[in-house]
């Protein structure tokens, strides 16, 4: 059965990456969420996708710069408030995607996830091999995926890390590259996936996961 993953919880509905927003993917049917983790100037784990907050908040400035309680004051949209990766924990039990955008976080997200008991529930998830491998190092059993944004396959570098899953971008994954995959006993996610017709061809591929900012939509077609 295909996941349905909602990007920074139901990015399309709410403002990404909010409690709102993740309560709103539980409501509308998404089987686990996808989110971004950065690190602020006094060491908190912030979820937050961009390197600043100007695009997502009413602030202004790069968010390794800011402290948490700068952070806090700042509307993420419609009055919400950027939360931090504990408050996620709290606010939904839905399994969790987290993207790690600044590899300084590794050890910190390491920890946490290690004192919480999280391995069951938490996958890493990155672009940067270098990040994968430096949690690893400190949790060998957790699981960690490559996110992939070309054409390559990437299964060198999934090997690399010891990835149980890899995360390429829809344009690029063919009915080929799945089956890759699967030979290399790795499980297969893709994003980010908004339209019904893009999603009925990346179900027909048989995907493990569907990382979309709709999981409204994604859930009434697999519903049918």
């Amino acid at each position: 059965m295909t996941s349905n993953i909602g990007h920074r919880g139901a990015a399309g509905l709410e403002p990404e990456n909010t409690l709102r927003s993740f309560r709103r993917a539980a409501v509308e049917g998404a089987d686990a969420i996808e989110l971004d983790l950065r690190l602020t100037r006094d060491g908190c784990l912030v979820v937050l996708h961009d390197a600043d907050v100007d695009r997502t908040t009413s602030g202004s400035g790069p968010v390794a710069s800011l402290r948490l309680d700068e952070i806090k004051r700042l509307d993420a949209g419609l009055g919400e408030r950027v939360p931090t990766f504990e408050e996620v924990l709290e606010a939904t039990e839905l399994p969790i995607y987290a993207e790690l955008k600044a590899v300084e976080a590794a050890e910190q997200l390491a920890a946490l996830i290690r004192e919480r008991r999280l391995a069951g529930r938490v996958t890493l998830i990155s672009f940067d091999p270098e990040t994968l491998r430096r949690v690893k190092l400190s949790l060998p059993k957790l699981p960690v995926g490559l996110i992939l944004s070309g054409a390559s396959p990437g299964l060198a570098e999934a090997r690399s890390v010891d990835a149980s899953l890899v995360s390429p971008q829809a344009t690029y994954l063919d009915a080929a590259m799945v089956e890759g995959y699967r030979r290399a006993g790795l499980r297969v996610t893709t994003w980010t996936v908004n339209e019904p017709e893009e999603m009925r061809h990346v179900l027909g591929l048989g995907v493990d996961g569907i990382v979309t900012d709709r999981p409204d939509l994604l859930f009434a077609l697999m519903a049918h």
